[in-house]
C-alpha cells in the first residue's frame, strides 16, 4: 500500500529510489494518517491524484534543476503537487509574484498571467516540497509527519545523478535539506543558495541573486541544453 493511500503509483524512473522508502512502516503510518485525517472531515491538499504530480511531470533521469518548498499551499484550489505552482486562473501567491520579479530581472521574461509552473516541469524542473500534503488553513501541519524520508531520498537519487542538476536552495529549510545528503555541496553539481523569495526575506537577497541565468549558464556549459523560463 502506497504512503499516500492514493490512486496514484510511484512513477517507473521514480521506483527504485522512493519504493524501498514507501514500503517502510513510516510510511505506512503516513498513510493511515492521511487517511483517518480525511475520514474525520478534515480537508488535505493537495487533493487525491496530484500529491505525486511533482515526479510524474519530471521523471527521474530527465531531471535537470531542483527547486525545494517546503510544504504546499493551504488554501483550497491553490495546491496541486508542484512547489511553488498554483494552476491556471488561480491569483498567483506572494512568493511566486516575487519569483517572477527576480526572473524578469535577471532573464528579461515577462512574467506570464498564472501561476502554473508544469511547463517548468516538463523541462526537467523537479518542483519539490518537503511535505508533500498539507491540512486546509494550517501550514506546516504534515511537516514531521514521515513525507521527509521520502523527499530526501528523491533528493539524494538526484545528487546521485552522474548528469550535472542545479539545486535552488531558497531559505534555511530548502538548503538544510540539501545539505544532508552527503558530499552535495563538494559534488559535480552546481548548489546555488539565497533567502526565500517570501516578501518577509525577499530583499535580503533573492532579489539579484541570479539563479536563472547561472542554472541556464551551467546547464548549457555541461551539455544539458537551457530551460525556457
Amino acid at each position: 500500500m502506497m504512503a499516500t493511500q492514493d490512486s496514484q503509483s510511484v512513477p517507473a524512473s521514480w521506483a527504485p529510489a522512493l519504493d524501498p522508502v514507501l514500503a517502510t512502516a513510516e510510511a505506512r503510518n503516513l498513510g493511515n494518517w492521511l487517511k483517518e485525517e480525511e475520514a474525520a472531515g478534515k480537508h488535505i491538499f493537495p487533493p487525491r491524484g496530484s500529491r505525486l504530480r511533482a515526479f510524474e511531470l519530471t521523471p527521474l533521469d530527465e531531471v535537470r534543476v531542483v527547486i525545494l518548498g517546503q510544504d504546499p499551499y493551504h488554501g483550497a484550489g491553490q495546491a496541486h503537487g508542484l512547489s511553488f505552482s498554483v494552476p491556471e486562473g488561480v491569483r498567483v501567491p506572494p512568493s511566486l509574484a516575487n519569483i517572477y520579479k527576480e526572473l524578469a530581472s535577471d532573464c528579461g521574461v515577462t512574467a506570464p498571467r498564472h501561476g502554473n509552473l508544469e511547463h517548468w516541469a516538463r523541462q526537467g524542473v523537479l518542483l519539490l516540497n518537503n511535505a508533500l500534503t498539507v491540512e486546509e488553513g494550517r501550514a506546516g501541519s504534515h511537516q514531521n509527519r514521515g513525507w521527509e524520508a521520502v523527499t530526501d531520498a528523491a533528493v539524494a537519487a538526484v545528487a546521485a545523478k552522474a548528469q550535472p542538476c542545479v539545486f535552488m536552495l531558497w531559505g534555511n529549510h530548502a538548503k538544510k535539506k540539501a545539505m544532508r545528503v552527503a558530499g552535495l555541496a563538494e559534488s559535480h553539481h552546481l548548489v546555488l543558495t539565497a533567502p526565500h523569495p517570501s516578501p518577509l526575506s525577499a530583499y535580503a537577497g533573492f532579489f539579484g541573486c541570479r539563479h536563472f541565468s547561472r542554472a541556464n549558464a551551467f546547464l548549457s556549459e555541461n551539455g544539458r541544453g537551457t530551460i525556457d523560463w
